[in-house]
């Protein structure tokens, strides 16, 4: 497969040393969970069950948006408290059930650990607004926790993404500076988390997102998982400027 990277600002690959992973429409498709889990929580409240489709553009906040959204944004909070509890177990028990790493994800990073910038490894972490407990036991079950020194979750922290609060903390783990790290998702929520760091930002449009890229344009957009294996290896170049 040949690059078919879209550059809005050359990344200058030879520098890097922290990439900064979302999980949901990144490294894995969890959409069929969700939606199964959400669609659980509506039957169990004896509501209306949503399409695939529908559910699949209200993720990407964590889970208690998730549900506000899919509840149509109750007033009732007892009820909406009820509703998230519901749906947190529910998904607990079946987040595996269908998702899965999508294809390349495995060989990329791979390839980006056994990489050298100079001396230095190609530091990896996971930041999401899925609860962290289930995200790292995805990471774990899906064989990808091997590649990460740290995954934090939506409730990792007082705030969420796009606040800058977890990836200015993953910096500071991995004594690395703004410039120095990539921010890499599907959606505008992980490009504005990357803006508002410092990073520099790559969008995937293959994720569950794609669509709100339009809003918040990446330095790099990326149509395939195994080019994220092309775009870092080899290291010692420049993102050419696409014209």
């Amino acid at each position: 497969m040949g690059l078919m990277i879209h550059t809005n600002r050359p990344i200058p690959i030879e520098k890097i040393r922290l990439l900064v992973f979302d999980l949901d429409g990144t490294l894995i498709d969890s959409r069929l969970d969700l939606t199964n889990s959400i669609n659980a929580m509506l039957r169990h409240f004896q509501r209306p069950e949503l399409p695939e489709e529908v559910i699949s553009t209200y993720i990407g906040d964590g889970a208690p948006m998730l549900v506000r959204r899919a509840l149509g944004d109750p007033d009732d909070q007892k009820f909406f408290d009820e509703a998230l509890l519901y749906f947190l177990a529910y998904y607990r028990e079946h987040k595996l059930d269908n998702t899965y790493v999508y294809a390349g994800i495995h060989e990329a990073l791979k390839a980006i650990r056994e990489s050298r910038n100079g001396n230095s490894p190609t530091q990896m972490a996971v930041l999401t607004n899925k609860p962290v407990v289930p995200s790292r036991a995805i990471v774990e079950g899906l064989d990808l926790q091997e590649f990460f020194f740290q995954i934090y979750g939506g409730n990792s922290f007082s705030t969420k993404k796009p606040d800058p609060l977890g990836a200015r903390t993953l910096l500071h783990e991995a004594g690395v500076n703004p410039e120095q790290a990539v921010m890499i998702g599907d959606s505008a929520n992980d490009v504005l988390t990357g803006r508002n760091s410092g990073m520099w930002t790559i969008g995937l449009t293959y994720g569950l997102a794609p669509h709100s890229l339009q809003e918040a344009p990446p330095d790099v957009l990326l149509d395939h998982p195994a080019e994220l294996q092309e775009l870092f290896i080899p290291v010692s170049r420049t993102v050419p400027q696409r014209s």
